[in-house]
């Protein structure tokens, strides 16, 4: 993926107009924290720099939030919400490839945003619905609360694994050819002959050497319908 040219901290400040018509607000405040994460990274986000962002001084965004951790964990909660909730009673396996997407698309357009799911507490109201909603629609499919507990880990680590893979990969997918033949020299060299191999169909065109989400994701969800209590006549 080629980064585009990011534009100046100051071109997130609103305008005098937007300013009067909008209020400061604890949303207001996380869509703008948001918005500078967004461009131009987590290390760059700090409660001085989203005053400025804003037009106000730093001392009005307590009236909002307590500290730059509320900060984080409301980025999270309203990154989360955004994400296509299964729906209870519907086909599982639909429900959890419609909602695993979701969260691929959401979490691709916010970069920063899986590092903080995999590494804080978040028990924001958005992110208790998305955990609760996706529980409630795999125990009316049959599974029990603990299984269905272990089933959203490890579709969930499938997701975001694959993302932050996605993500911070050297490569650029359409570069991914032209890199193997690269390589090729050197590996026809090498005692890594399945790899060299794998590296031929790639040089060719028989094979584009691009991660499948999918291909993982199914995997998964046809090994658990084995733990089903339908699935297995009981």
């Amino acid at each position: 993926m080629h980064k585009k040219k990011k534009p100046k901290l100051s071109s997130l400040k609103l305008s005098k107009k937007a300013k009067k018509k909008q209020t400061l607000s604890r949303k207001l405040v996380l869509e703008f924290a948001i918005r500078i994460a967004d461009e131009f990274g987590l290390e760059k986000l700090s409660m001085r720099h989203l005053a400025s962002s804003l037009g106000v001084e730093a001392m009005s965004l307590y009236n909002h939030v307590k500290n730059k951790d509320e900060v984080l964990d409301g980025m999270v909660d309203l990154v989360i919400s955004k994400i296509t909730l299964p729906r209870i009673g519907g086909d599982w396996k639909l429900e959890m490839i419609i909602r695993a997407k979701s969260a691929r698309e959401i979490l691709i357009l916010h970069p920063w945003a899986t590092s903080l799911i995999v590494s804080r507490m978040n028990v924001g109201e958005g992110m208790m619905t998305y955990f609760d909603t996706t529980l409630g629609c795999l125990h009316a499919a049959g599974f029990s609360l603990q299984t269905a507990d272990h089933i959203i880990n490890t579709i969930d680590s499938h997701i975001y694994g694959f993302i932050l893979q996605e993500l911070n990969f050297p490569i650029d997918p359409n570069d991914y050819a032209k890199q193997a033949e690269s390589f090729m020299p050197l590996l026809e060299l090498s005692p890594f002959s399945h790899i060299t191999n794998l590296g031929k169909e790639v040089v060719s065109g028989k094979y584009n050497g691009i991660h499948d989400f999918a291909f993982g994701l199914n995997l998964i969800l046809d090994g658990l319908e084995k733990l089903r209590p339908e699935s297995n006549g009981s």
